[in-house]
């Protein structure tokens, strides 16, 4: 027993000194004092000294530091160059592009809460609220979207017209160049109020502020670009597109096959050297209607008349349309969501080297700036657009779900129907706040790379879940097409989202952990940078410093993990309140679970590692639930810990948790090297899998939230247009919700008497004035009757057509004559 005990203080001490990442010498001193005080009160010296002995031979080595770079970390220093994979360029350019924030604490195993609190809460100013409050608002009572889907098939001249004065598609551009210098979270904030309306003008209003020429210009275009095309583009006198994506080339935008060759040619009467280009490209946004076309081409310069090099890479231009040669082809359609979108051609088109971006010092540097301008573009457009998608199912659903009534019941008390309400709840409330702490992060100053590709998949990946349940909830009633029907086309835009600025298989497989794997982790980028030190001493003294940092980080995260996971998460000082503490806990479990499982992955397949695409996919699952998660309980603090709020927390929290779970099981379970990957079910899951999906308890709590007007609903739904104007259906479903509840009861009353047979006719209208006659309602809860079911039939009801008025040219030519009219 005594040597047991002996044994035990040994690796205990050894366990604390991990678990709370104390240094070698601290973690000496602890364990072989345990030791001899342990050894002594259990009377066990012969154990003591051997186990004195062994740590001795451990210890030693290990702090004779000289002595522990020449025998131990030179060999592992030859053998890591030999093993470490060969980044290509591109992956090359997207590690060194953008910044890491608060995701990389999530990558440590360890995070450091205070870090994610202490930053500020976004805010909008006033005059980003006046623009909300005041022309954005102004636009949603514009638009007709059936008009714009079927009739027109493009925004009618007056919103195009109100788009430009009020320069929506200068929100990024700065006040010096005429633009109104947004924040991101205002640029967010816009398009989700515009994306409650018409996906059409959400797009063609988020394309000139993402990913373009206004972003390209003003990070790299000259003086003279930027003061010829930024105020131009600011109040819609230039509209822009980029074409990046090519028919043999989308996602591989490094392989694009456009060229352009640097040469001579006689303009006007002048030698001039120029750029002859050949491309072409498609789905390119704005393209129909655009005024000047940015290009991704590579760039070869075969006379060296720009120096020695031939093959100068991928390189950005802008090119007028009046550019001879430039060829606007003919639309595309995307889905009956007809932003405008369409291909651009030419063949050896010349222009002067001044339509290169940043002039010809910024030649072959184009991947490396469509990297960092995507990371930015990417953490606002698409997320932004899907989280006022997935506010406005709370808002139509949840309203909906109330005045729908099926065998005298309302919908909503359907479990079934209470699951999907439950989800669309859930789920737009991770949304948002996965929405808002990417907009924050821009507003930081950051380049997100990894948290930009998060937020586009998730919340697109949302937005389709949501839509999906939209569209169960609402029947036939979301089938029918027209006018009166507000979720159809969000459900044929789905895919849409999900495919552009990088297709959500790409985006998961490759990018979210690809990228954060190297990006976020505490060791690995400085690894691999140490060996391009060129002084050898210094090399090894670095890879030293890194090696033996990077082992007790592993080390510290399987302990971590194993006593986090025996424990359930409930020990340990961490953020919270007391509502919120266990969530922090569980949070610093599972970021210790990725960082043990990332170290493991990576050290065990080494490059293979990349082509694993699934093993990636599922870890980079957990680095995006573990960012989601945090920004959800940042969001929490922000708003002052609201209980009403609770329930949405704790399901959509419980909902990351558990398929963190399941993504860290299928990572392990599938984890070729069999021994390896049992040993990391201990240390992981040490008494198997205890996260569970929300409880139909808590689902039935967040279906009751998002179905009756209340102060949680009331954040859940902010920032979306909710004025009942006459063109605004969820908005006038909105401001009646408060009267169908309050009819309920009446109702009930009314239905009982029904039932015993009081009334003589079938008619409702004239049923209910029997009712009032006999006393069973009032007189103002027969007008609370009459109103509400007038007000609900437009509600449930569908459009139908004649048969002409379905084709769109017929459709369109009606508009026309009556405005002329």
């Amino acid at each position: 027993m005594s040597v047991i005990l002996t044994l035990l203080a040994a690796l205990l001490a050894t366990g604390a000194c991990a678990y709370h990442r104390s240094s070698l010498r601290t973690w000496t001193i602890i364990t072989t004092a345990a030791t001899l005080l342990v050894g002594l009160v259990a009377h066990a010296p012969w154990t003591m000294l051997i186990l004195l002995i062994v740590e001795a031979l451990i210890e030693v080595p290990l702090l004779l530091v000289d002595f522990r770079r020449r025998t131990i970390s030179a060999p592992l220093l030859k053998l890591f160059a030999g093993v470490t994979p060969k980044l290509s360029d591109t992956e090359q350019t997207a590690l060194e592009a953008g910044t890491v924030g608060f995701e990389g604490e999530l990558f440590s195993g360890k995070p450091d809460w205070t870090e994610l609190l202490k930053q500020p809460k976004p805010e909008l100013s006033t005059e980003e609220r006046a623009f909300l409050d005041g022309p954005a608002e102004e636009l949603c009572a514009m638009i007709d979207d059936w008009q714009i889907t079927h009739e027109l098939a493009d925004l009618p001249p007056h919103v195009w017209e109100f788009i430009k004065k009020n320069k929506f598609f200068g929100m990024i551009i700065p006040k010096r160049y005429n633009g109104l210098e947004f924040s991101a979270l205002a640029h967010s904030a816009v398009l989700q109020k515009l994306s409650t309306m018409s996906a059409t003008v959400a797009s063609t209003v988020a394309v000139p502020n993402s990913l373009g020429p206004a972003e390209l210009l003003l990070h790299y275009g000259s003086e003279e670009q930027k003061n010829h095309y930024l105020p131009r583009l600011a109040v819609g006198e230039e509209i822009p597109c980029f074409a990046l994506t090519g028919t043999y080339a989308g996602s591989d935008a490094t392989s694009i096959p456009d060229f352009g060759i640097v040469c001579k040619q006689v303009v006007d009467g002048v030698e001039t050297v120029g750029i002859r280009f050949t491309f072409e490209k498609r789905y390119i946004t704005l393209a129909p209607v655009a005024t000047v076309v940015g290009l991704a081409f590579r760039m070869y310069d075969p006379e060296h008349l720009l120096g020695e090099t031939e093959d100068l890479g991928i390189t950005l231009a802008l090119l007028p349309r009046s550019t001879p040669g430039l060829e606007i082809g003919r639309r595309h359609l995307p889905l009956n969501v007809p932003f405008q979108n369409g291909p651009v051609r030419g063949k050896g088109i010349f222009a002067p080297l001044s339509v290169l971006i940043g002039g010809p010092k910024m030649a072959g540097h184009g991947w490396r700036m469509l990297v960092e301008v995507l990371s930015v573009g990417r953490a606002i457009s698409l997320p932004s657009s899907a989280t006022g998608a997935v506010r406005a199912a709370v808002a139509s659903v949840g309203a909906y779900a109330r005045m729908r009534k099926q065998f005298g019941l309302a919908i909503a008390r359907f479990e079934g129907v209470e699951e999907a309400l439950a989800r669309i709840g859930g789920l737009a409330y991770a949304t948002a706040a996965l929405s808002r702490s990417t907009a924050a992060a821009v507003d930081r100053g950051e380049k997100p790379a990894v948290t930009s590709a998060i937020a586009k998949y998730h919340a697109t990946e949302w937005g389709r879940a949501v839509a999906g349940d939209a569209m169960d909830v609402l029947g036939g009633k979301g089938v029918q097409l027209g006018p009166k029907n507000y979720a159809g086309r969000a459900w044929q835009g789905v895919p849409i989202a999900i495919t552009v600025e990088g297709a959500n298989i790409m985006t998961r497989s490759l990018m979210i952990f690809g990228q954060g794997a190297i990006r976020c982790h505490p060791y690995v980028l400085r690894e691999m940078q140490a060996l391009s030190i060129a002084d050898r001493g210094e090399q090894l003294k670095t890879f030293d410093r890194l090696l033996f940092g990077h082992l007790g980080f592993g080390l510290s995260n399987a302990v971590r993990s194993f006593a986090m996971g025996l424990t359930g998460s409930r020990l340990g000082e961490t953020a919270g309140d007391a509502y919120t503490r266990r969530y922090y806990r569980k949070l610093d479990r599972y970021s210790a679970a990725l960082a043990l499982c990332a170290d493991v992955f990576m050290g065990v397949l080494g490059g293979k590692l990349k082509f694993k695409e699934k093993l990636s996919a599922r870890l980079g699952d957990v680095l995006s639930y573990l960012y989601i998660a945090s920004a959800m309980l940042k969001n929490y603090e922000d708003n002052g810990r609201p209980e009403a709020d609770r329930p949405l927390l704790a399901w959509a929290f419980h909902e990351c948790v558990w398929r963190m779970q399941m993504a860290l099981d299928g990572a392990v379970r599938n984890f070729p090297v069999r021994p390896i990957g049992w040993l990391l079910r201990v240390l992981v899951f040490p008494f198997g899998r205890r996260e569970v999906p929300p409880s139909d308890r808590l689902g039935r709590r967040v279906a009751a939230l998002i179905t009756a007007p209340g102060e949680a609903r009331d954040r859940l739904i902010k920032g979306i247009y909710l004025t009942p104007t006459p063109n605004n259906t969820i908005g006038r479903m909105t401001a009646l919700l408060p009267d169908v509840i309050a009819a309920e009861p009446v109702e009930r009353k009314f239905l009982k008497a029904l039932k015993a047979g009081q009334f003589k006719t079938h008619d409702y209208l004239e049923q209910l004035a029997e009712a009032q006659q006999a006393g069973v309602v009032g007189a103002s809860e027969y007008e609370l009757l009459k109103r509400v079911r007038e007000a609900v039939f437009e509600f449930i009801s569908v459009d139908d057509f004649e048969s002409r008025e379905l084709c769109a040219a017929v459709a369109r030519d009606a508009t026309v004559e009556a405005r002329a009219a």
